[in-house]
């Protein structure tokens, strides 16, 4: 399921609200204030992370990569003789001969 960004936004401020509510209240006995801001500060910096990788897309991610896999198989050759083709316009269907 997709998640836009809006979605990460309110939750993260839903967090940082929850965070602010518990740091006005009084102490909770059995040290249960410093394991719930603990556990909120946590999930406040995953919202924060998912915010910043959501930047990106998947395609941007991907695209990171460009033709690594390419290159080791055929070689820096397959794209000099590419770039051959293009300036010459030499590629393509030859052309049909005439009987």
């Amino acid at each position: 399921m997709p998640i836009d960004r809006a979605s990460l936004e309110s939750l993260r401020d839903l967090i940082a609200d929850a965070s602010l509510t518990l740091e006005t209240s009084p102490d909770l006995p059995q040290n249960r204030t410093a394991n719930c801001r603990e556990s909120l500060t946590a999930a406040l910096a995953l919202a924060d992370d998912l915010l910043k990788q959501h930047r990106m897309t998947a395609a941007a991610v991907l695209g990171h990569k460009g033709g690594s896999v390419t290159s080791r198989r055929l070689g820096a050759d397959h794209y000099r003789r590419m770039a051959a083709a293009r300036k010459t316009h030499g590629g393509g269907r030859p052309r049909k001969q005439a009987e």
